[in-house]
């Protein structure tokens, strides 16, 4: 979903899923050692394209990432994205909504929390969806929860909050804990900013900061989560213009086969 009429900062994830897909051409694994899963024999795994976002018009580009998704979630067991900007977990927290016919626990890797009002007086932005969401009641405020922060509290919107000091003091497996503890057995949406990361493991992205997350306490993280019911997930804000080495759009690229991997996960 190469959406970028959402960025505030410095601009390129348009060109996210066509990065990502490159350097996920350098992933040949066949079998996870770790989940112990063959998730292209135990799947059909396919790669549904761009779709066509209107690039001059904001709402317009959300309703077709939305039909889009609802029209896959039809014959889908789950969609993992590849953003642009992530307005686009709006419009994918309603098709998901739908999907289930209800409102989903919601997992969010993010430097930011994402849950401002407006942001510079526009209400879909990549600073806001996870209020639109809320407001939308597209996730259960109890089943919610921010991961790797490194700004101010939200408890606003009914989410908790694991701070990157929290991560760094008590280490990866404590966090996939307290996820699990949150989520339960709940449909889950799970959305990964790649700014989660520290930029010396993702520079390529619109909105870096410092002290983020390394490759391997994310992949941890996840790792922690086999067995939740993962029924969507998106990974956003991958800019390669700033990248390097596609240090940037490899890590996503790994992200998304570990997303693919816990929807096996799932399904055993």
């Amino acid at each position: 979903f190469p959406l970028i009429l959402g960025t505030s900062y410095r601009p390129g994830a348009r060109f996210g899923p066509q990065a990502i897909r490159q350097a996920s051409r350098h992933l040949r694994y066949n079998f996870h050692p770790v989940y112990q899963t063959e998730p292209f024999k135990s799947l059909q795994v396919a790669d549904a394209g761009d779709v066509a976002c209107n690039p001059y018009s904001i709402d317009e580009a959300i309703f077709q990432i939305e039909t889009t998704a609802t029209d896959l979630n039809k014959h889908t067991d789950a969609i993992v994205s590849l953003g642009g900007d992530h307005t686009i977990a709006v419009p994918l927290l309603r098709a998901a909504n739908k999907k289930v016919k209800g409102p989903v626990a919601l997992v969010h890797f993010d430097a930011h929390l994402d849950t401002w009002d407006t942001y510079f007086g526009a209400p879909y932005t990549h600073g806001t969806p996870f209020r639109r969401a809320a407001e939308e009641g597209l996730f259960m405020e109890d089943a919610s929860m921010h991961v790797g922060i490194r700004g101010p509290l939200d408890q606003e919107l009914g989410f908790k909050t694991i701070h990157c000091d929290e991560l760094e003091k008590h280490g990866p497996d404590h966090v996939a804990r307290r996820i699990r503890d949150r989520i339960g057995d709940h449909p889950l949406y799970l959305s990964i900013d790649i700014d989660v990361l520290d930029p010396a493991h993702a520079p390529g992205t619109g909105t870096p900061e410092i002290a983020g997350l390394t490759t391997r306490e994310l992949l941890n993280i996840l790792r922690g989560l086999a067995g939740v019911n993962l029924v969507a997930a998106d990974i956003v804000e991958v800019s390669p213009a700033y990248d390097h080495a596609e240090i940037t759009s490899l890590a996503a690229a790994t992200i998304a086969y570990e997303m693919i991997n816990l929807v096996v996960c799932r399904s055993r």
